[in-house]
């Protein structure tokens, strides 16, 4: 070899992105096998987050685990009480008044708008479009507004409780959310006019990621990221909870399997967000928000908007009262359910041992499952696309590293 060819010779080059990355959305450590700008390799490295959620939650009784969820992911916290409640009242066999279930829809759409904004507005940012950042995060602002409206809270709010919500809504809160759903479609038209087109978004997103659907499936991908491939499964159509089954709305999907077409899915999701709410308004029953006969409700309270004072010490001698158990019998029992959050399937699989405890619990994680699918989106790829594919999974390390 000359030694003009031997100085042009080029080696393949390990590097770390991450976990310290504005663009891995979170503490996710990527080593990427380069020739070049070609990606050879991508290995994904997870756990830098790692809190024992699980662990936490075989420790505490059932109500007590409720605040653990908001953590996992926080840009959703109010879609993962949802999830927890729902897997906790079919375990308990605990029932929901069909105000509450109706409450926890809205504020389940509310939290998918609010996540899908998160997404847009970081996924834009990361390939190079910013002024979308500027203009969603504007309407995030009204959703928070309206949380702090309905419980006090805004990023994590434990507002959904086993039987029910913590209290009732009022109609400053209908006025405000009917303001919002009439507003917000004009913003998503000023989203996609900013982007939608935009050549350099195109030449992005088109034809980057592609997964094809037998493959999505096979590597257990769910929500958006599934059905940007053109898979219809929407845990809210095929497994229905609290109103789910009584509204009206449609799954979008993809074609084209790419980052293009989940985007597109996501964008879409929007509109049939804001359909599910104002069906959800229009239906609102009357009566109860909880349970009187659900774990941690005080029957004298009452669904009360302030925690109940302490209660006094037990008296000399007195046995120390037991917790909720769950029913089980004498033998373990398991249980799995799931409800369909922003990012995709969200389960919580529990084993009973009759006590007020789970014997042990897990949790079925989108992001954890997503980060796994990086090497197929990423390998063969540009290292400018491993950004574009980090964005349209939609992880958060929060959940992923639970």
């Amino acid at each position: 070899m000359s030694p003009h060819l031997r100085r042009l010779a080029t080696k393949e080059l390990t590097i770390n992105m991450g976990p310290q990355h504005p663009a891995t959305h979170g503490v996710l450590r990527l080593v990427l096998d380069l020739d070049g700008e070609k990606v050879i390799k991508c290995t994904p490295y997870v756990g830098y987050l790692h809190r024992g959620t699980e662990k936490l939650g075989e420790n505490r009784t059932y109500p007590m685990v409720l605040p653990l969820t908001d953590r996992l992911d926080y840009v959703s916290s109010m879609a993962n009480n949802i999830g927890y409640c729902v897997a906790v009242e079919r375990l308990l066999g605990v029932s929901v008044p069909e105000r509450a279930k109706f409450i926890r829809t809205i504020m389940a759409e509310l939290t998918r708008i609010a996540n899908h904004i998160v997404w847009l507005a970081t996924h834009a940012l990361d390939i190079g479009a910013m002024t979308v950042f500027l203009y969603s995060m504007r309407e995030r602002e009204k959703i928070l507004e309206l949380y702090e409206m309905a419980c006090g809270a805004r990023l994590t709010v434990t507002y959904p409780r086993i039987g029910g919500v913590r209290c009732d809504i009022n109609q400053e809160f209908i006025d405000a959310c009917t303001a919002f759903i009439n507003e917000f479609p004009s913003h998503v038209e000023e989203y996609e006019r900013l982007i939608d087109q935009n050549r350099i978004w195109l030449v992005r997103t088109k034809g980057i990621g592609v997964i094809s659907a037998e493959e999505a499936i096979n590597w257990g991908l769910t929500g958006p990221t599934l059905r940007g491939s053109g898979v219809p499964y929407d845990v809210r159509k095929c497994a229905p909870y609290d109103a789910y089954d009584q509204i009206d709305f449609d799954i979008p999907l993809g074609t084209n399997c790419d980052v293009y077409d989940r985007y597109r899915c996501r964008m879409e999701e929007f509109r049939q967000s804001v359909r599910i709410i104002r069906q959800c308004l229009e239906k609102l029953p009357g009566g109860l928000v909880l349970n009187p006969d659900a774990p941690g409700y005080d029957m004298a309270a009452g669904p009360r908007k302030k925690p109940a004072p302490p209660a006094p010490p037990p008296a000399a001698g007195a046995a120390p009262a037991e917790a909720p158990a769950a029913p089980a019998g004498p033998q373990f029992e398991d249980l799995y359910v799931a409800t369909e959050v922003p990012k995709g399937e969200l389960g919580f699989y529990f084993v009973s041992d009759g006590t007020g405890k789970p014997y042990r619990m897990h949790v079925r994680a989108p992001s954890f499952v997503h980060a796994s699918v990086l090497p197929r989106l990423c390998e063969g790829g540009l290292v400018a696309d491993v950004i574009a594919n980090i964005g349209t999974i939609d992880i958060v390390l929060g959940e992923c590293d639970r």
